[in-house]
């Protein structure tokens, strides 16, 4: 499987994939490294008739996964041999240069690289230290939870997902195609495209920083002489705040610090806003009727700033939490251009538009999802 024979036999030419009439096909994936991630994925792509071949560090999942479809070989080199379309590296990233490491020597030019780390900077840059570079399209799924290990991997935990496709100057876009064909036909998700420097700055705000805020509000349950009284209140809002918090603090530490530069920012921000409205609640007490005025006044902005945030959720659906959709969504065709399709992409996810499927090389099906007005 892989591209249809009309399309790789055009790029094998130099055809430009623009002009393709098929978009490249991810037919053949190999997956290194069966954790809750890789493996959820595994079993997701071979649901829907894609060919898997997957390694793991340690081979105890290998029988539940053969069990499940999924090829499995001894070593990571093997994956490269089978020359696959895609090769996903779903391994924690302190693991990433030693498997890079061995995958440069015996990786197939074919083969398209790609992988589901949560930091995108880091992982191009491991990826040009071994000269995979031109071969390599950033992936990162919005799907997992507070477990680990194969035995939590569940297909069903990228139903609706969506994934950010990252792109750099070098990026070829015949292989960012492959990477786009794993994803929405493959494992019937949405994404958008954007570069990697957009993504890191998104994901430190949406992801890493709250994790540490949700820490920080376990830590001040854990550090109080009361807790036994406050866990025994705790309710919905305690539980949904700091359900991240319940995450293997090593995986919590070392994606934190994989893009440490963006989460400081971002929690100093945090700590200036949250410091204005401690000052804000403490004049409120004020003898001075003027200073309570502008207090309260500031404390009306401070909740009301949100407004197009709750006002989003509430159209969406989702402003009870259920996860509900919404039963229409907008959707259009956008087309991307031969000399800026990155720019093309990048403004489409500015939108609020999530690719859900891939018509030709250079149309696109989309949704309007999540278009903050």
């Amino acid at each position: 499987m892989g591209l249809t024979s009309s399309s790789r036999a055009s790029l094998e030419a130099g055809a430009d994939p623009l002009t393709v009439s098929r978009p490249p096909q991810a037919g053949t994936i190999a997956i290194a490294g069966l954790g809750l991630i890789g493996g959820s994925l595994a079993r997701r792509l071979v649901g829907r008739g894609r060919t898997v071949i997957a390694w793991n560090h340690r081979d105890a999942p290998y029988e539940r996964a053969r069990a499940a479809g999924i090829e499995c070989v001894p070593r990571v080199e093997d994956l490269a041999a089978a020359i696959p379309d895609v090769l996903v590296l779903c391994t924690p990233l302190r693991a990433m240069p030693d498997v890079l490491n061995r995958l440069a020597p015996v990786l197939d030019p074919s083969t398209t690289l790609t992988d589901v780390g949560s930091v995108k900077g880091q992982v191009r840059d491991e990826v040009k230290a071994v000269g995979l570079d031109d071969r390599y399209v950033g992936a990162h799924p919005m799907a997992g939870n507070e477990l680990s290990g194969y035995a939590a991997s569940d297909p069903a935990l990228y139903d609706d997902a969506l994934w950010a496709v990252t792109y750099d100057e070098t990026t070829d876009y015949g292989r960012m195609l492959t990477v786009m064909d794993m994803i929405s036909a493959g494992v019937g998700n949405r994404m958008i495209v954007l570069d990697d420097d957009t993504h890191d700055r998104a994901a430190a705000l949406i992801s890493h920083m709250p994790h540490v805020v949700a820490t920080a509000l376990a830590n001040e349950l854990t550090d109080t002489d009361e807790r036994n009284i406050a866990q025994a209140l705790a309710a919905g809002s305690w539980r949904d705040m700091t359900r991240v918090a319940l995450t293997d603090p090593d995986r919590t530490r070392a994606m934190v610090e994989e893009d440490s530069a963006n989460v400081a920012e971002l929690l100093r921000h945090m700590s200036a806003r949250l410091a204005v409205m401690a000052d804000v609640l403490e004049r409120e007490s004020s003898a001075d009727p003027q200073i309570v005025r502008r207090a309260l006044a500031q404390s009306r902005d401070f909740f009301a700033k949100a407004r197009p945030y709750r006002e989003f959720k509430a159209v969406d659906g989702m402003k009870t939490g259920t996860g509900a959709e919404c039963a229409s969504r907008e959707e259009r065709f956008i087309t991307v251009s031969e000399h800026d399709w990155r720019s093309d992409l990048l403004e489409s996810a500015k939108r609020g538009e999530h690719i859900v499927r891939i018509d030709s090389p250079c149309t696109f099906r989309v949704q309007v999802r999540t278009a903050l007005r």
